[in-house]
């Protein structure tokens, strides 16, 4: 973990990563499924969050949102990046291959962007409270047609694996596309509790 806590730290230092605008399908998974389901917004836990593009985002619209990543220089930008919105963002650096979800707290709403950690997929599903929603969306194994991003299966989703994984959701959105990289989108809601 210390290597790739390093590995992180030295990337985020040399600018890797430093873009604050929200991925386009945040954007689209807001205005099709959060906002209606979540009017008066929520909150959020933000896996492999960076230096907060989609946190702030989020924050900026009234959501509450725990931000955990990796690394201590990503936390350091997006704590800077949040600016007057910092006090709506708890942040965490954390150990993110070994998160569980709390006991005590679960969220409307878990993000994970480009960050694949199968053994923790159970964890996620623990984390929303029933009605949640989960917005995922990472590499596939098409990446390898597209040039950069990870090679190895172990960051690569196989096809169709993410609608196989959380059982217990209805699932709301579901795409895998190769448009300059091979990504796959998810919103999942978690089913509530039979009465």
């Amino acid at each position: 973990m210390e290597d790739e806590r390093k590995c992180w730290d030295l990337r985020y230092s040399e600018g890797s990563h430093a873009s604050v605008e929200p991925d386009p399908f945040l954007e689209f998974a807001f205005k099709e499924f959060i906002q209606p389901l979540f009017p008066a917004a929520g909150t959020a836990v933000d896996i492999a969050g960076g230096i907060g593009r989609h946190a702030i985002w989020l924050a900026r619209r009234d959501w509450r949102v725990k931000l955990a990543d990796i690394s201590a220089v990503a936390i350091e930008k997006a704590r800077y990046n949040a600016g007057a919105f910092r006090s709506r963002i708890q942040f965490e650096v954390a150990n993110l291959a070994k998160f569980k979800a709390s006991l005590t707290r679960r969220y409307d709403m878990v993000l994970v962007f480009f960050y694949l950690e199968r053994k923790i997929f159970p964890e996620l599903l623990k984390a929303l409270r029933p009605g949640g929603l989960l917005i995922y969306k990472t590499y596939t194994e098409r990446q390898r047609e597209c040039g950069g991003g990870p090679r190895h299966p172990m960051h690569l989703l196989r096809q169709g694996e993410l609608l196989r994984t959380f059982p217990g959701m209805d699932v709301l959105f579901y795409d895998e596309t190769i448009r300059g990289r091979g990504v796959a989108e998810f919103v999942g809601r978690r089913c509530r509790a039979k009465s």
